[in-house]
């Protein structure tokens, strides 16, 4: 399971590095669509320390 959540943060990452090389060359036409690119991006983000926190805690079980 922790290789199918690793693959998954994994794209997550690759989605976010996308969106910040694309608003970082001034891709984003006007400030709404900034706007939306940056919420995407917090929400990615979001996401993955969800993900992070899921993998913790299924690995402290698996010590006990």
């Amino acid at each position: 399971m922790d290789k199918y959540l690793e693959l998954l943060t994994s794209k997550l990452e690759e989605r976010k590095q996308r969106l910040n090389e694309f608003l970082c060359g001034g891709g984003a036409p006007d400030f709404a669509e900034y706007k939306s690119l940056c919420g995407e991006i917090r929400g990615l983000t979001s996401a993955q320390m969800e993900i992070e926190d899921l993998v913790r805690k299924l690995k402290e079980l698996d010590d006990e």
